[in-house]
């Protein structure tokens, strides 16, 4: 089978694309025929070592797929040869990754695709929407009414934690670093959109929300925290989801005069059982047509090496030339 796949971590570069053994299911796992995989941050973090993690060799990259179940281990139970499929959680923790025609993946990571969604769609949302939903319900507990405030209102995250707000009864506060990111957000369902580069962010929020935000989501690899601190309502919470190296400021007497809570997480730290309830609802938005996967591109597999480095331009070079996700296809 095709595969993306490294030897040594390193610059995109270290990337390879070419044949591995298809691989056959035991026990629990389940073969899935890939229709489509998607690119996140974290993907690039492995690949170049910034992560530290036992890798086998060669190691196929990749968290999420999409596609159809070729072939079951003895032990499955809850999936059959040809159902449609979705996932993510692959390729770090010593597991193997999805960027190939085959994936092995034990059936506790796996979810059924709804009819109508394709499999662009569903990988698109695997890891930003599965995080979204640890982030907004487990951890930050949001209710509705409450205003959420959520940095990127475009991104992978951003879009999916802009849509389940909205879909759990909250009010949406985002940005967007162009006249064509503000308005994707208002589709997306945001009350309020701003241009970080033309607008005052702040004042805009204070106009908003004069009493403050109840939940701040921090995409920014560098958070200002004083500022968050002080846009927030009294009990107000700050769900951290990004910065692995940041070392900001923390106005700690302002925070706790507020009784503010912070939340930091990473997905692959959630359980199989946590992960399947954000699964469960996603499936459900998504069949209603309320979530939606927003894409920047689709790429033929054979292109990993570049939707990294554009990934890594975007996430640490911070160019702004996505609106999505990198979307790849065998």
């Amino acid at each position: 089978m095709k595969a993306a796949f490294i030897e040594r971590t390193g610059p995109p570069e270290v990337i390879q694309y070419g044949d591995l053994p298809k691989p056959e299911p035991k026990g629990s796992q389940v073969l899935v025929k890939v229709g489509a995989v998607a690119l996140n941050p974290v993907d690039t973090y492995i690949r170049a070592g910034t992560i530290a993690m036992e890798l086998p060799k060669p190691f196929i990259i990749g968290c999420d797929l999409a596609g159809t179940v070729e072939a079951v281990g003895p032990e499955v139970k809850q999936f059959r040869v040809g159902q449609r499929v979705w996932g993510s959680n692959q390729g770090l923790l010593g597991r193997q990754g999805t960027f190939a025609e085959y994936a092995l993946v034990d059936e506790q990571w796996l979810y059924p695709t709804p009819d109508g969604v394709s499999d662009e769609e569903a990988a698109a949302v695997a890891l930003v929407g599965i995080t979204a939903h640890l982030g907004l319900f487990l951890h930050a507990r949001l209710q509705p009414g409450e205003i959420v405030f959520v940095h990127g209102g475009t991104g992978g995250v951003g879009s999916m934690v802009v849509q389940m707000a909205k879909i759990a009864g909250a009010r949406v506060i985002t940005t967007g670093g162009s006249d064509e990111k503000v308005q994707a957000c208002y589709e997306l369902g945001a009350d309020l959109a701003i241009n970080y580069k033309t607008q005052h962010k702040a004042q805009l929020i204070r106009q908003f929300a004069p009493e403050g935000v109840n939940l701040w989501w921090e995409t920014l690899r560098e958070p200002d925290l004083d500022q968050a601190v002080s846009l927030l309502a009294k009990r107000g919470r700050v769900v951290l989801m990004a910065g692995r190296d940041a070392r900001p400021p923390f106005p700690v007497g302002p925070f706790y005069v507020k009784d503010l809570s912070l939340h930091g997480f990473v997905m692959f730290n959630a359980s199989a059982e946590e992960q399947r309830r954000c699964a469960e609802d996603i499936n459900r938005w998504m069949a209603q047509g309320k979530l939606k996967a927003r894409i920047d591109r689709v790429l033929p597999l054979s292109q990993a090496a570049q939707a990294h480095r554009l990934q890594e331009e975007n996430t640490i070079g911070k160019k702004g030339t996505l609106a999505g996700k990198i979307v790849l296809k065998p």
